[in-house]
């Protein structure tokens, strides 16, 4: 679980700090010190400087500002100036472009994306899109095939495919991609059906694989929708699909195209708003156990994100009608990021519901500082990278 890693490096720190007191104290001779057998000591490691940098940009943000670069939220149109000063006001971490984003040339977009660097080049927010080809397409000139045409396919063409995909997010300042879809399924009457890279766990990952190794070094990959819609056979826009799947079938169905898109080097996976009654009843998306899964099981370490967080009210259920709470259970679960088009909802709203959890101690405070700082790695990164 990610929580575990805040709460072990906060011990390791402690540790480090007991043991460094232990071992000043106990070699105060000075013969001892200048004494020719005596080791020679070793150069001290200059210090990465994303981690420094990293480091230093904690120190001076508040908790306001720690929750704000937790979440990816949506501002309309296509002005470059409104784009920007929507991330400044919120100090977001990042912004989702959906079509009413996307213009008709790469030229105008790639000014609305410069346009949220302008403020802070050196930390650059999270720019994400779904750009998967096929049915789900936000880019008009992206005439590359998707997932139906790659399913039939040897798994180097998704690799291609991907791959320019990628370069043509990387020329409009697009960073992250919601790109790949690591869901399973043989059932044609599945809502992911037209979208899936292999209709069984070899096939798809495969293609999974391919589809990450494909985006490396241009664009962010994210695997989505964790654990898998694919045993579900509902539409996760309006209700949240449940199916009585158990651990045994979910690691033998589900888990291996996740599995190969970890392995191949995603950096972010998405967590889909579906519950696994054999596993947890809740929500993957607000479901801690499902997050300890994917880092205990699966190896990841990386950023998690939530599916819009939209489509848990879009569901009318009466448990998802506060914005704020689900933004609170989100992170609270495990999740890094919180992804939301959040429509009318005022952005001060999510972000003050979550810092009143993390005053209340609902929500640790070092687990917000864990997760601003990963991303503040991540951005930074990002920046290094050009």
């Amino acid at each position: 679980m990610r929580r575990a890693r805040w709460t072990t490096a906060a011990a390791l720190l402690v540790l480090a700090t007991t043991l460094g007191g232990c071992a000043a104290s106990g070699s105060a001779h000075p013969r001892e010190a200048a004494s020719p057998s005596a080791a020679p000591r070793t150069a001290t490691p200059a210090p990465d400087p994303i981690q420094a940098y990293a480091d230093e940009r904690l120190r001076d943000l508040t908790l306001r500002q720690k929750v704000a670069s937790l979440f990816m939220l949506h501002a309309p149109g296509t002005d470059p100036a409104a784009l920007r000063g929507f991330v400044d006001r919120y100090g977001l971490g990042g912004v989702i472009l959906m079509p009413d984003n996307i213009p008709a040339a790469p030229a105008a977009l790639a000014a609305e994306t410069a346009a949220t660097r302008a403020s802070d080049p050196g930390l650059p927010p999270l720019v994400g899109i779904d750009e998967e080809g096929g049915d789900v397409t936000r880019l008009p000139w992206d005439r590359l095939p998707g997932a139906e045409a790659l399913r039939s396919l040897p798994p180097a063409a998704t690799q291609q495919a991907f791959a320019q995909r990628a370069a043509l997010l990387k020329g409009a300042g697009v960073n992250l991609n919601f790109g790949t879809i690591a869901d399973v399924t043989a059932d044609p009457r599945s809502f992911i059906a037209d979208r899936i890279l292999g209709t069984d766990p070899a096939s798809a990952s495969s293609r999974v694989a391919a589809s990450v190794t494909g985006e490396r070094g241009a664009v962010l990959s994210t695997l989505k929708h964790f654990p898998g819609h694919g045993e579900t056979d509902a539409d996760s826009h309006r209700t949240v699909p449940t199916a009585a799947v158990d651990h045994a079938r979910w690691a033998a169905q589900d888990a291996p195209t996740f599995r190969a898109g970890v392995q191949a080097g995603a950096e972010v996976v998405m967590f889909g708003h579906l519950a696994y009654s054999g596993v947890d009843a809740a929500p993957a998306s607000l479901s801690p156990t499902w997050h300890r899964i994917l880092a205990d099981e699966l190896g990841f370490h990386g950023v998690t994100i939530t599916d819009d967080l939209r489509m848990l009210q879009d569901t009318g259920l009466p448990q998802y009608q506060d914005a704020g709470a689900n933004a609170v259970a989100a992170i609270a679960a495990g999740n890094t990021m919180v992804l939301m088009i959040q429509g009318a909802e005022d952005p001060d709203t999510l972000i003050d519901a979550v810092v009143a959890a993390v005053r209340s101690g609902r929500i640790p405070a070092a687990q917000v500082d864990a997760d601003a700082r990963e991303l503040l790695v991540l951005r930074r990164s990002l920046a290094a990278q050009g």
